[in-house]
């Protein structure tokens, strides 16, 4: 009786073979297998991001960012700030690594030969038609569900969720940096930034079905992460009612949550007027059309809302609020919230006076069916 192949013995005698392979042919530019898979993707995709190269290769950050450093250090990519997002890096070759790219197809060409030895062009090619279509069927299988990365967990919440007793889970990362944030870590993530594995959150959420009504998803920005959609398909089959605490960026992302049923409630942080937008938020010249987007949508009621501002001195005036109040015209509920010193902050501000929140309070309420002044 023939034996079947066994996958996992071949796919790993396949990957060593190919290592020391290109190994051995590269050991003059001194970079090896592990480095000029990233530099063939980036000179196939010149401006590529760090994530967007992850998510190509299906690579770890970690094994990412190490790749990258690497090759930067020797002088084969160059990295450029984003203009759009001053947080992101770009990602080119130099000028240095042209040799090395026009050498490493040559080499590509020469492994292809060896493996399909002894088959015909025509078995070659169907060879490769069929490993495209396994590949396609294994990234499709290990699709990144943990797209979504929680950095922070509340087990025990009667604040974040008004009305049911929730835990709050925090995503990492946002695409803005309000300097009066409170969650500056979440925003920068450095590298002492401790994950919480997707495993435990899960085994938290099973066991507590009984004690917990809901689910708050904070961050950071929650939509930032595309697998966001994925996991709480997961939390909504457990029974449990789900707020999101968004800052509006991602109108798309948050229809999609919405119009799938996996959300019962969303919180948008007004930031300030748009005129002021960019200054806030910590990103110079935004287009607030994003958040006008998100604005639209909820006031059509198609989920509970509520749309908040967090009020400071340096930002904040009656005009300002004037112009929020035309803004989201028609909101049912709209909340004023003082801002509190805390340690991570990013940049120390001041609070406005209970006076100063009081006339707020009057100049935006003809605008809203409820507006109120929420106690921190």
């Amino acid at each position: 009786m023939s034996k079947a192949p066994d996958l996992l013995i071949n796919n790993s005698i396949l990957y060593r073979c190919t290592q020391k392979y290109y190994d051995k042919r590269l050991a003059q530019y001194n970079i090896g297998y592990g480095q000029i898979l990233f530099l063939m993707m980036i000179n196939e995709h010149e401006g590529i991001t760090m994530k967007q190269l992850s998510a190509l290769g299906s690579f770890d950050k970690g094994t990412t960012t190490k790749g990258i450093n690497k090759l930067e250090s020797i002088g084969y990519v160059r990295l450029e700030v984003d203009p759009h997002d001053k947080r992101s890096k770009l990602i080119y070759t130099t000028e240095k690594a042209k040799d090395i790219i026009s050498m490493m197809y040559i080499i590509r060409k020469d492994w292809w030969a060896h493996i399909t030895a002894g088959l015909s062009l025509e078995e070659s090619a169907a060879f490769n038609q069929l490993l495209n279509q396994v590949v396609e069927n294994a990234l499709a299988e290990v699709k990144d569900v943990q797209e979504v990365h929680f950095y922070g967990m509340q087990k025990v919440t009667l604040l974040d969720y008004p009305g049911y007793v929730a835990a709050t889970l925090f995503t990492g990362g946002c695409n803005f940096k309000c300097p009066y944030c409170h969650n500056a870590e979440l925003v920068f993530l450095p590298e002492s930034a401790v994950e919480i594995p997707l495993e435990s959150v899960s085994s938290f959420l099973h066991k507590r079905t009984k004690v917990l009504e809901g689910i708050c998803i904070s961050g950071g920005e929650p939509l930032l992460h595309e697998g966001l959609i994925d996991y709480l398909q997961e939390v909504k089959a457990l029974g449990y009612k789900v707020k999101i605490d968004t800052n509006g960026s991602f109108p798309d992302r948050l229809k999609a949550i919405v119009e799938a049923g996996l959300c019962d409630y969303v919180a948008v942080d007004i930031k300030n007027s748009p005129e002021k937008y960019g200054q806030t938020i910590g990103v110079e010249h935004y287009d607030v059309t994003p958040i006008t987007k998100t604005i639209q949508y909820l006031l059509e009621d198609h989920v509970d809302y509520e749309f908040r501002t967090t009020c400071m001195e340096e930002f904040h005036t009656v005009e300002d609020f004037v112009k929020i109040g035309e803004w989201i015209q028609g909101a049912k509920r709209y909340y004023l919230q003082n801002y509190q010193d805390h340690e991570q902050v990013i940049t120390k501000m001041h609070p406005c006076t209970n006076e100063e929140l009081t006339v707020f309070k009057k100049t935006i309420k003809p605008y809203v069916k409820e507006c109120l002044i929420r106690e921190s």
